[in-house]
């Protein structure tokens, strides 16, 4: 017994390192990096349809304004009172203005641009138009312009 406890101590066993290997790691960052592949491109393509949206909202919005707008005064703004008319009182709405119609303002496009407001429109009466995320008149996909007509 006297041998046993002498050597207990002594020849204790080393626990195991906790821990991962360099393998084990690469493995796992190998797994990450493939699935922000497949996943990246898919959300990212997402944003770009919920901005169209909410442009089409925004227009849609727009409309009826202009329609409550036109009710009270009798007309759509001219091209050179433009969507400001609804924030503001136009000389030429007289005592028939009971705006404002929009509650925060005329906003700007989802990207960052102005809203284009054409009287008479191309089609109608007047046109409201988002020149998509390039800025510039025609365009496809996310760059293509958004319109009332």
């Amino acid at each position: 017994m006297y041998l046993m406890q002498k050597q207990g101590p002594a020849v204790r066993a080393r626990a195991p390192h906790s821990g991962f290997t360099l393998l084990e790691l690469l493995v796992v960052i190998v797994i990450i990096g493939l699935l922000a592949a497949y996943v990246g491109p898919k959300y990212f393509s997402q944003l770009g349809k919920s901005e169209v949206t909410v442009a089409k909202a925004q227009i849609e919005a727009f409309d009826k304004s202009l329609d409550t707008y036109r009710l009270d005064v009798g007309k759509y703004p001219s091209a050179e009172e433009g969507l400001g008319a609804l924030m503001t009182a136009p000389p030429s709405a007289g005592a028939k203005w009971n705006g404002p119609y929009l509650k925060k303002g005329v906003p700007q496009d989802p990207w960052g641009n102005v809203y284009q407001y054409r009287s008479p429109g191309s089609k109608g009466e007047y046109e409201i138009v988002s020149l998509g995320k390039d800025g510039q008149p025609g365009g496809s996909g996310d760059n293509a312009d958004i319109s009332s007509q």
